[in-house]
């Protein structure tokens, strides 16, 4: 069984989800089990392993992530005056697939 949620249920739409933003290269949907009360990820269209894997040509799609993520956040923080903005690597990264969290207010509420 693969270790990428990303490619395998949401970009093949197996998981359905409801988008926030998207372009040709980065979808950003509501997180479908949200740990914080609004949690947005924000994911290369294509497979990127994670952040330290990224090659140098790729950069371009790292940009275009970082502007859609910047959307997001600009959004989240007019609309609950704050978000955190997070992305996991090596034994943190449960989804091996480059993946960012916006997220806004107390998750243990």
């Amino acid at each position: 069984m693969s270790n990428d949620f990303y490619c395998d249920e949401v970009l093949s739409g197996k998981t359905e989800v409801r988008i926030v933003a998207e372009t040709d290269n980065v979808l950003a949907y509501h997180h479908t089990r949200p740990f914080w009360p609004e949690h947005i990820v924000v994911i290369p269209k294509r497979h990127v392993g994670s952040l330290l894997t990224i090659d140098d040509d790729e950069v371009p799609l790292l940009l275009e992530l970082l502007a859609v993520i910047r959307q997001v956040a600009k959004k989240m923080v007019a609309e609950y005056g704050a978000c955190r903005v997070l992305t996991n690597l090596g034994e943190y990264q449960e989804s091996k697939h480059l993946h960012w969290h916006v997220c806004s207010g107390d998750p243990h509420r």
